[in-house]
């Protein structure tokens, strides 16, 4: 998939989990904080919104920013790996 199509699709995810309560989830999962589990993107940056250290405008920008970090990170491993196929999201 186009690299500027993948970003575009992730940033519409990011805002459609916000739709289902991502950050009411974050909410209460946040006395649990410093689990392995919750050291992952999505949960960090609403923490550091919760604690004052951003605003909700900048961990939004920032999980959508750290997943596509983390999408390019993907796309690199998968690159290195040996009979795998690519195939576009909507053909499966």
């Amino acid at each position: 998939m186009d690299r500027k199509e993948l970003y575009r699709r992730i940033d519409l995810r990011v805002d459609r989990m916000f739709e289902l309560g991502l950050e009411e989830e974050a909410r209460k999962l946040y006395p649990f904080r410093s689990q392995n589990a919750l050291q992952t993107v999505g949960y960090q940056e609403l923490f550091d919104f919760f604690e004052g250290k951003t605003t909700r405008e900048e961990a939004i920008a920032l999980i959508k920013q750290h997943s596509r970090n983390y999408a390019k990170r993907q796309l690199t491993w998968f690159g290195k790996q040996e009979g795998w196929g690519r195939f576009h999201p909507d053909a499966v």
